[in-house]
């Protein structure tokens, strides 16, 4: 047997499995009963997983203003059963022509509060709505009316406010209240609306009725994109109709690893997502967690979760304008270098690892998986940034706009509103976009394949690596969504969980090893996660018990 013809049988033998078999069901887990909803209604009509997760986004851009829309971006991570292939559609915003990296600075050099989070002027060109079109031109069977009407139906009747709902606009409602068309369709004579009050968008349906009609045009060019560029202009913003016109989605080869016999595939930069996880278990893979104590285990964990951190920030940004070494940063014989420093009897503090803090995302982001009967499957993490973005609806539109300028380093070395500072590689520059955490993935085992994802901010990854290691383990989609979450992230030194996340012994020991501890006042993240096991010929999927979501299988 010829060699070349080895290596390709060995790399391709372990996924003949999964792509021989097909899914009993179909499922959808996102974080808004409704989304979930349209997704399922598109499935029934004939449509694949690439046309549900058409509608699921575009639901979810109705539904969920406070965590993602048209006015957004994200990227889809997708896999086609019929031949194996895999891609990521990088929908992330860009940064205005106008822009530059002194953007949000006063006259002395020094960050002016809020600039880069409130209104027009901290809006990306969205991405979301090139991304939507692409899936359904490209990989759907079903045309874009047809998968965008579920969303266009709920834009024109409304939904419900409900307790989340109501935190959110709670917590944005003083900005939210200084532009007229954000305080019309958002809150309700000024104030949080009431449990049930329906929010109506007729202008975002007229908006989503012109993509459907003339895809990419009618949201880049005519009516619509001459709406938000005077609308913007008006209000201290910088966009231009040659920004929305010259918006490309991209196309990216996904991040690729493997861990103890398993396959990943996630988010590829400018998601900082893949590259971290992949290098997290690359610097674990040698050691067998059922072997070691609770204290141990964490000890592994956080202090993989440390160096990943550290390369995050100083190496990552947009690739197509900063050089990356994606193939150092997931090498396995890297991370040997990595684990060699890591000691088992104590913490390693993150002043001895020279490097800069990472500049973290808006915890409001979603995510949403999907499966069909073929086997074609989406993972999806899309946002508008912080709750509400910019709080900035473009009069006419109905499109809010996000605030993710503030996911750029707004002056190098500096905190930006979280109090983390970025690194040079993540500099404010024309037409570029922000680093991220989001970080839809895949893992499969030669029996089982997971479809996962998060929002969550800087604590994206570590979410969906503690999924990951929950899969390993053999357990179900409930447990991995509701696991107790730990995190660090390199800067600040400080091991952070949510309540119930480490036991009282493991406290202990982990502040005995010398870690900084700190539990979250909430418990956080959204993870919306399927399972489909092929051994058993099942599929099964959750929503994530923090937020309001819903998963079905059928």
């Amino acid at each position: 047997m010829p060699r070349w013809f080895l290596i390709i049988f060995i790399v391709l033998y372990p996924l003949s499995k999964v792509q021989a078999a097909t899914p009993p069901q179909s499922a959808i887990a996102s974080a808004h009963p409704l989304a979930t909803a349209a997704g399922m209604e598109i499935l029934a009509s004939g449509g694949n997983a690439f046309d549900a997760a058409v509608a699921v986004t575009a639901a979810l851009a109705v539904v969920e203003p406070y965590s993602s829309g048209l006015g957004g971006g994200g990227f889809w991570l997708l896999h086609r059963a019929a031949d194996g292939y895999q891609t990521m559609l990088d929908g992330r915003e860009t940064a205005p022509g106008a822009s530059h990296r002194d953007m949000y600075l006063d006259e002395h050099k020094n960050v002016i509060p809020g600039a880069s989070m409130n209104g027009p002027l901290s809006a990306g060109i969205p991405g979301t709505p090139a991304a939507i079109v692409h899936l359904a031109e490209k990989y759907g069977k079903l045309s874009l009316k047809k998968s965008l009407a579920p969303a266009i139906k709920l834009a024109r009747t409304g939904f419900k406010v409900d307790a989340h709902y109501q935190r959110m606009a709670k917590f944005r409602k003083p900005e939210l209240n200084k532009w007229s068309a954000s305080k019309k369709l958002f809150l309700h004579e000024g104030d949080v609306p009431p449990i049930g009050h329906r929010v109506k968008q007729h202008n975002l349906a007229k908006t989503l009725e012109l993509i459907a009609e003339k895809g990419n045009a009618g949201f880049y060019q005519g009516r619509v994109a001459k709406q938000m560029v005077n609308a913007v202009k008006k209000n201290g913003g910088i966009w231009s109709l040659a920004d929305l016109k010259n918006y490309k989605l991209i196309e990216r080869e996904p991040i690729r690893g493997s861990y103890r016999g398993m396959r990943i595939t996630s988010a590829a930069p400018p998601s900082s997502g893949g590259i971290a996880i992949v290098n997290i278990l690359n610097i674990m893979e040698p050691y067998d967690l059922t072997r070691l104590t609770g204290v141990e285990q964490k000890q592994l964990i956080v202090e993989s979760m440390r160096r990943a951190y550290r390369d995050r920030a100083i190496y990552l940004g947009d690739p197509d304008f900063v050089d990356i070494p994606v193939k150092q940063l997931t090498d396995k014989m890297y991370a040997a270098g990595q684990r060699a420093s890591i000691r088992m009897d104590k913490a390693t503090p993150s002043s001895s690892l020279p490097g800069i803090a990472a500049s973290p995302e808006g915890f409001h982001t979603t995510h949403f998986s999907v499966l069909d009967q073929a086997g074609n499957r989406v993972a999806a993490t899309v946002t508008v940034n912080y709750p509400f973005g910019s709080c900035f609806v473009a009069e006419g539109t109905g499109v809010l706009l996000n605030d993710e300028m503030d996911d750029f380093s707004a002056k190098p070395g500096t905190p930006n509103a979280y109090g983390l500072v970025g690194a040079e590689a993540n500099a404010i520059a024309p037409g570029k976009r922000p680093l991220s955490s989001m970080s839809p993935s895949f893992i499969e085992s030669d029996d089982a394949v997971a479809i996962l994802g998060t929002p969550g901010g800087s604590r994206i990854i570590t979410m969906v690596l503690l999924g990951m290691l929950d899969f390993a383990r053999g357990n179900p989609p409930e447990s991995w969504v509701d696991y107790g979450r730990f995190h660090h992230q390199y800067l600040p030194d400080q091991l952070q969980y949510e309540e119930g996340a480490l036991t009282a012994k493991e406290i202990a020991g982990l502040q005995q090893l010398g870690h900084e501890l700190k539990q979250t006042a909430w418990r956080y993240g959204n993870m919306q996660a399927i399972l489909w096991d092929i051994k058993q010929d099942k599929v099964f999927a959750a929503s994530d018990k923090r937020g309001v979501g819903q998963a079905l299988v059928k």
